[in-house]
Parts: C-alpha cells; sequence; structure tokens
C-alpha cells in the first residue's frame, strides 16, 4: 500500500489543500510520513515548510542520525537563508524579514533534485503567513511538518492534520495508543454550540483552571479560542474531559494517524500497534514503513 497516496486521498476527500503531519513526540515518524506525501504528490506544485528544524541528516539535541528529505524540482519551500544549498542551486522567489532559529526566512524554487532542510518561523502566525505566501507563488497543495504547539495556525483553514505515533515516544503499545488517542481528541475538540450557554476563556486552560472549574461543578460548555490552547495531555486531558464540556471557535480537522513500530531504544510489534492506534483513536491508521494500514 501507497501509504502517502492514501492520506493525500483522504485529504482531498475532505477537501483540504494541504496536509500538517504533527507527532506525539521525537523520532515517532513524522518527517518519514511528510517524505510519504510529498512523493505522492508528484505532479502537483507543492509548497513546504516546518516548525522548527527538519531534514537534517543528524539530530541537534541528541547526534543520532535523522531521515533526509529528498525534494523534486518545482517544489517550493519557505526555509532559513542558511540553509539553503549553495549546490545544487534553487531560485530564490522572495526573501523576508522574518526571524527562524537559522536566520532569515526566504521562499525558493527547488530547480534541481536533492537533499534540503527546512527551518521554518517559530510563531502560529508566521506558520499562516508562510502557508499563503507559498500559496501566493503558486502551491496548489501544501505540506508541513509541524508541532502541536503552533497548528492554531491551522484553525478554521483548509488543511487535515495527520498525527504521527512511534515507539519511541511511550513505553508500551498501550501507552503510545493511549498518547495518540488524548492528542488525537484535544485537536479534535467540536466547535462552540452557539445555541447553548458558554464559558469563554481568553488565554489557556490549564490544570490549575480545570480543577477550580470541576470543583465548581460547571455546566457550561468551557469555550478556548483553538484547540492548541487546552494545555492538558494524556489521562489528565482524558478525565478533565469526562467531566466538563470542552469547546473551541477554530477547530482543527484530525484526519488520520502513522505509526512507526520502531524506536532508538524499543520495538513494537506493528500489526499490534497498529491495530491499538486504530482502535483508541477511531480514526484511518497507517504504518509509514510497512505500508499497510491497520483493521
Amino acid at each position: 500500500m501507497d501509504v502517502g497516496a492514501e492520506l493525500v486521498r483522504i485529504a482531498d476527500a475532505a477537501g483540504a489543500r494541504g496536509i500538517a503531519v504533527v507527532g506525539t513526540g521525537k523520532n515517532v515518524g513524522k518527517t518519514v510520513t511528510v517524505r510519504a506525501i510529498l512523493r505522492a504528490l508528484r505532479g502537483r506544485v507543492v509548497g513546504l515548510t516546518s516548525i522548527g528544524r527538519d531534514g537534517e541528516a543528524v539530530d541537534s539535541g541528541d547526534a543520532g542520525a535523522k531521515p533526509r528529505l529528498p525534494l523534486d524540482p518545482g517544489t517550493l519551500i519557505a526555509t532559513a537563508r542558511s540553509v539553503l544549498p549553495a549546490s545544487p542551486a534553487a531560485e530564490i522567489l522572495e526573501t523576508t524579514g522574518e526571524a527562524t532559529a537559522a536566520g532569515p526566512l526566504l521562499y525558493a524554487r527547488v530547480r534541481d533534485g536533492a537533499f534540503y532542510e527546512l527551518v521554518g518561523v517559530p510563531t502560529a502566525s508566521g506558520v499562516r503567513a508562510s502557508l499563503t505566501r507559498l500559496r501566493a507563488h503558486g502551491a496548489t497543495f501544501t505540506v508541513l511538518d509541524g508541532a502541536i504547539d503552533r497548528v492554531a495556525a491551522l484553525a478554521g483553514g483548509d488543511e487535515t492534520i495527520v498525527v504521527a505515533a512511534g515507539a519511541a515516544a511511550s513505553a508500551t503499545i498501550d501507552d503510545a495508543a493511549e498518547e495518540a488517542r488524548a492528542l488525537v481528541a484535544r485537536l479534535s475538540l467540536q466547535a462552540v454550540d452557539p445555541a447553548r450557554e458558554a464559558l469563554r476563556l481568553d488565554g489557556a486552560l490549564t490544570a490549575g483552571i480545570a480543577a477550580r472549574l470541576i470543583a465548581a461543578g460547571e455546566r457550561r460548555q468551557v469555550v478556548v479560542v483553538d484547540p492548541t490552547r487546552v494545555m492538558l495531555g494524556g489521562d489528565v486531558f482524558a478525565g478533565v474531559a469526562r467531566r466538563l464540556d470542552l469547546r473551541c471557535e477554530r477547530p482543527l480537522r484530525v484526519a488520520a494517524v502513522t505509526v512507526a513500530s520502531i524506536g532508538r531504544d524499543r520495538y513494537f510489534e506493528p500489526r499490534a500497534f497498529a491495530d491499538a492506534v486504530a482502535a483508541a483513536t477511531g480514526l484511518p491508521t497507517f504504518d509509514v514503513y510497512a505500508g499497510s494500514r491497520a483493521a
């Protein structure tokens, strides 16, 4: 099975113009998922950027090997000027003063197929602007290698989200499936019902605020601007969601999950892992390495 093609098919069926891939942790197959999506999008004008740094050969944090990003000619990228390779050449379309961790951001078109690094802007507003500029330069479909706390940029937009879960981020299959379930649930908060009474929070919903609302017997909708404003994870989020009616003003769209059963320190049985994540999330779940779909 071509997992990338399946993910693009799901996005197309939803009327999406882009996909963002976010992970439950580090080294969970996020970049491998992005590569599969890019292969499936050959023939389209693709715009690509990252929240953070991706495509480097060695992880700057732990010096471990990282999957590279081979890009085809014609791909549009938003990245830092300092990581753009001198050879092979890329056509610079626009320079900006927007700051990334590696210097100013620019927009370029890949001229020769090669490995490229992506260093994007670190803010949600900057990500939204980058996607908009990539489309202005001709991208018909965008791909974002994302981070959970920055996908607020996609709220209310026309992108879908793919969650990547992997053995590297959890000790057991059950733990990994629960982390995926909690993240999908958090990112999938329903839109506020305008016909019902609501308590709107200007900032984030933290564990402390949630505890006070539960203790007070809050029965109104508890509304945040977007799902990334819920600062709760795992079992904590699940417990709060059972007691409070959590909603948002600008929902996100989570479409599918990918799994990576091999981590640097552990290994999960691939079929059992994929099936557990599918059962926990209720979403189409794909093993991006084995090229298979969970039951």
